[in-house]
């Protein structure tokens, strides 16, 4: 296999894992060394968690505001050095409010491992 193929596996591993909401699971594919940049933030980037301890507490927060968050239809593209993975993701909010939003991670990747997760959200308005 190539490590493009190699690095597919990989998203579509990753996919899987965040809709068994498994963060032990899900952080086994980040390096330790990885950022994650989430859609909504004070800042350009949105609201960026750097380093693994941190990148757990952030993703930790999607499950904590959609606790039954499922990421559907999705589609994975992935180079040597880079993936992105489109879905549509859907989930009841704290509120009782449903979502239902088209978005896609952009990922870097480095010896197998996650390195920068970089998250966006089409608004719905």
């Amino acid at each position: 296999m190539s490590l493009a193929s190699d690095n597919l596996d990989i998203l579509e591993r990753l996919l899987e894992a965040f809709n068994e909401h498994d963060l032990d699971k899900i952080m086994e594919f980040f390096s330790h060394d990885c950022s994650l940049d989430m859609p909504r933030g004070q800042a350009p980037w949105g609201t960026r968690y750097v380093g693994k301890t941190a990148v757990r507490k952030g993703l930790q927060t999607r499950f904590e505001m959609l606790p039954d968050v499922h990421y559907g239809n999705g589609r994975h593209f992935a180079t040597e050095k880079m993936g992105v993975s489109e879905w549509l993701v859907t989930g009841t909010l704290r509120s009782g409010d449903t979502i239902e939003v088209r978005g896609c991670d952009h990922y870097e990747l480095r010896d197998g491992k996650v390195v920068r997760k970089d998250s966006y959200w089409k608004i719905v308005e």
